[in-house]
């Protein structure tokens, strides 16, 4: 194992979060509090309150993995196509690192960014709403196992896309509505029962529903299923990266 190379790619991807705080970390918090002020303060008075939980805090594992989606993704994408665009992947791939160790380095920083903001943006909605959080440490392996799987994912968009737009393509087109349909403002029991069968198909809604059971005991979905579900399109996502390098696709040519 080249740790060395792992810790190259590790600390120059974290590097450049830290030279674009505004972008990574400041626009995010400032979205996620007009959030708490518009749904949780403005929309909550007025509604009653979810599964014993009140809404302003029912909403706060939804804001938190709507941030983690798009930020793990973007983080990971944005991180392995500069190098394609660049030009630079090509000593990338004669450096003596494996795929694996291009893959912790990459997915681990993007992992490790994403899982921060989660954590900063739980410390911005204690300041708008009070909550408990009834099982810590499954919230955090949550908050890890989805950080983890959905860099990965991007990471394979990043491998993929061969323009700047096409970055943007997935993330605002289709992880964004799965999100917002996901459950992460309301609870898919209250949906009429044609669309609570049709929101099973979003892998989104099992997500939200694990990780809203770690914070009040409370989830529209069996938790063993949103486990099975994050660790089965983690083990997808490994296996497309594993194809992607052994093949070239993308990368090579």
């Amino acid at each position: 194992m080249n740790v060395y190379g792992i810790r190259a790619i590790y600390r120059f991807e974290m590097a450049r979060t830290f030279r674009t705080l505004a972008q990574s970390v400041a626009a995010p918090v400032l979205t996620t509090s007009l959030y708490f002020i518009v749904f949780g303060k403005a929309i909550a008075s007025r509604m009653g309150d979810i599964d014993s939980v009140s809404y302003a805090a029912f909403i706060i594992p939804g804001l938190v993995m709507l941030n983690l989606l798009n930020e793990s993704i973007s983080n990971a994408s944005f991180g392995i196509f500069m190098p394609k665009w660049a030009g630079t992947i090509y000593e990338l791939l004669s450096a003596p690192v494996s795929w694996i160790e291009v893959l912790l380095g990459y997915v681990g920083a993007a992992a490790t960014k994403s899982v921060m903001l989660g954590l900063l943006i739980l410390a911005t909605a204690r300041c708008f709403v009070p909550y408990d959080i009834a099982h810590p440490l499954w919230m955090v392996g949550f908050l890890l196992l989805t950080a983890i799987t959905f860099s990965l994912f991007g990471f394979i968009i990043g491998l993929w896309a061969d323009s700047f737009q096409k970055l943007q393509v997935v993330p605002m087109l289709v992880v964004t509505p799965l999100t917002f349909l996901g459950g992460a403002f309301y609870s898919i029991n209250m949906l009429p029962p044609l669309w609570q069968k049709i929101s099973l198909f979003n892998p989104v809604v099992y997500l939200i529903s694990g990780f809203r059971w770690s914070f009040y005991g409370v989830a529209d979905l069996n938790v063993g299923v949103s486990i099975g579900m994050i660790c089965g399109l983690l083990v997808i996502c490994l296996s497309f990266v594993w194809w992607v390098f052994k093949s070239g696709y993308k990368i090579r040519h």
